[in-house]
Formats: C-alpha cells, sequence, structure tokens
C-alpha cells in the first residue's frame, strides 16, 4: 500500500534517487539482523556466559571479541546509512534536520564503542571514554526518534506515532539500566537494544515508502 498525496519536497533542484532509498534502506535492515546473530552466536560461543546477567559489553571483550565487534560495526554503519537516506529524502521541518545528524552522531558512537573496547574486561588504561560514549548514545535516541516523527508520518502516520513512543519508552527506561542488580543487567540491556532496533527497521521502512511513491508516480 503506497501512501497518497505525498507532497513534493519544497525547493527541490535534484530528483530522489530510489535505488539509493532502497539500498540505504537494505543496509539499515540488516545491520540489527547482524547485530542480533552475532550476540546469539556469541552467546552459544564464550564460556560460561549468563545472557541474563551478563551485558553485551561483556560479550564484546577478551578472545572472542570480533564475534559482537562485528555485529557493532554493523549496525554504526545501519545508522549511518539512515543518515544518508534521510538526507537524500529531506521529509521536511528542522526535526528531520536534526534526525539527521543525530544519525550521524550515533552511528559514530557506536562504532568507537567497539572500536575503543573499553569495556567487560576491566581497561582502565589511559583515558576511558565508554561511559561518556554510553550517555551521549542515550541522549541521542533521546531525540532522534521524537524529532523525525513528523517527517516519519508523511510516509504513513503510524510511523510517527511508532516514533514518538519510543521516545518516551526510551527515554523512562534507559536510565534504569544504572541503578539494576547485576544478575539482570544483561536481559535488560538486551531489550534497550532492541527499542532501539524498532526504530532503525522503522526508518528504514520510511525510506522504502518513499522510494515506492516515487516510483508510483513515475519519478526517481
Amino acid at each position: 500500500m503506497q501512501p497518497k498525496n505525498l507532497p513534493d519536497r519544497p525547493g527541490d533542484p535534484l530528483p530522489e534517487r530510489t535505488h539509493i532509498l532502497r539500498g540505504m534502506a537494505a543496509i539499515a535492515l540488516a545491520g540489527p539482523l547482524i547485530f542480533a546473530v552475532s550476540i546469539l552466536i556469541a552467546d552459544f560461543v564464550v564460556p560460561g556466559h549468563d545472557w541474563v546477567a551478563d551485558t553485551i559489553s561483556d560479550l564484546g571483550a577478551g578472545r572472542y571479541e570480533l564475534i559482537v565487534d562485528t555485529g557493532i560495526y554493523a549496525y554504526s554503519a545501519a545508522l549511518l546509512a539512515l543518515a544518508i537516506g534521510a538526507a537524500h529524502s529531506h521529509l521536511g521541518g528542522p526535526g528531520w534536520t536534526i534526525g539527521i545528524y543525530g544519525l550521524l552522531l550515533a552511528g559514530l558512537i557506536v562504532f568507537l564503542v567497539g572500536a575503543r573496547n573499553e569495556y567487560g574486561d576491566g581497561d582502565n588504561d589511559g583515558f576511558v571514554i565508554h561511559i561518556y560514549l554510553v550517555w551521549v548514545l542515550y541522549a541521542a535516541f533521546a531525540v532522534i526518534p521524537w524529532s523525525m516523527s513528523r517527517g516519519a508520518a508523511v510516509i504513513r502516520p503510524a510511523y510517527g506515532v511508532i516514533c514518538k513512543a519510543i521516545t518516551v519508552v526510551w527515554a523512562l527506561s534507559a536510565p534504569v539500566f544504572f541503578f539494576l542488580p547485576t544478575d539482570i543487567d544483561g536481559l535488560y540491556e538486551r531489550l534497550l537494544g532492541l527499542l532501539t532496533f524498532v526504530f532503525v527497521v522503522s526508518l528504514a521502512r520510511v525510506l522504502l515508502g518513499r522510494a515506492g511513491a516515487l516510483e508510483a508516480r513515475g519519478r526517481g
């Protein structure tokens, strides 16, 4: 089902390319899938790992770090792909622009989390920035979905509602992680990650919806 009455972008000097929108959406959809698969594999491979009590960070350190790091880098690529797709098809308003910059920042933060390897193994050499990266990531996901909700609703109103709901749930639930007992924080962290997955998939579908609308009108 294609959205109806989709307005042209005001002042658009160049046509949008549907193959770019679909390509970026495909990368965005692959990112969470690869990340989830890497975590599942690591859950079985890493000796003595308890997926309820141990966090993803614990999986990302030590001998088997490459497994989870692959997923982290794939998720970083997904966020960057969304930023590129959203910039290519700007759906209007300052909120969408804020979301684009936020996605770029979030993609960089996720990449740095994997690259720095400052988690799970008690690494305290030099200047440790992991906790600061985590807080920036929290702030980013507290802003990005809501700021892009109006643009997402242009494609389908339900996407706008989903983005706003994710913002509210994330803003209220993410800080709780820091106060949880260590015997359940691994499960809670996975649920928070799943929440970000819902946003990534929803925004990827927004890009696909835009591409489909353009194709239906013989553009792109």
